[in-house]
């Protein structure tokens, strides 16, 4: 028996690890060699390409490919209609599986709607993608960036809030009172 819930009208190919949970909806298709966590939810009309690797918790909203090359950590958000790139310089009339580049998203990232991410790049932890960013070089943790291409505009906790620093580097996030440091361009939270 399946420890899994599956649409009938979603395709599961031979060969993908599919953790206990997992929910699969409308039209979705999940390609063989593929590893999906448990507790993952694969939103409608959503395509996961051979040897992608998405951790445990992930939500996958409608229309999204993730295509091979692309590994997501655990409690990774992907927005409505995103899009993930594999190829720099595609071609049809040119074969460039050999060419795939690694695009890893990073423990808690959350990225928006109709963003785009170029391939090659990392979205570290916790990381806020705006609706409509395209990602052309890999983003800080808890970085919140927006626009094309994406600019860094700000810096958010793990919950999501807005974090503002004081003149020693510390901020709070409000909801959940945690503490976080920014020291040198990078944050880390507070133990």
């Amino acid at each position: 028996m399946d420890s899994y819930f599956a649409h009938e009208t979603a395709v599961i190919d031979n060969n993908c690890s599919i953790g206990n949970g997992v929910k699969i909806w409308h039209f979705s298709h999940i390609m063989s060699n593929s590893i999906i966590g448990d507790n993952c939810n694969i939103g409608q009309n959503v395509v996961i390409s051979p040897n992608v690797v998405l951790g445990k918790n992930v939500k996958v909203q409608n229309n999204v490919s993730i295509y091979t090359g692309v590994t997501c950590e655990d409690d990774v958000f992907l927005g409505p209609s995103m899009v993930f790139t594999n190829v720099i310089n595609p071609r049809s009339a040119v074969v460039r599986k050999n060419e795939y580049l690694q695009t890893v998203v990073k423990k808690g990232a959350s990225i928006g709607a109709n963003a785009t991410i170029i391939c090659g790049n990392t979205i570290n932890e916790y990381a806020l993608i705006g609706a409509g960013t395209v990602v052309t070089k890999s983003v800080k943790a808890f970085a919140l960036v927006i626009g094309n291409p994406a600019k860094q505009i700000g810096w958010v906790s793990e919950y999501g809030d807005r974090l503002h620093f004081d003149n020693n580097g510390l901020g709070i996030c409000k909801e959940t009172k945690q503490e976080y440091e920014l020291k040198d361009g990078i944050v880390k939270r507070v133990k």
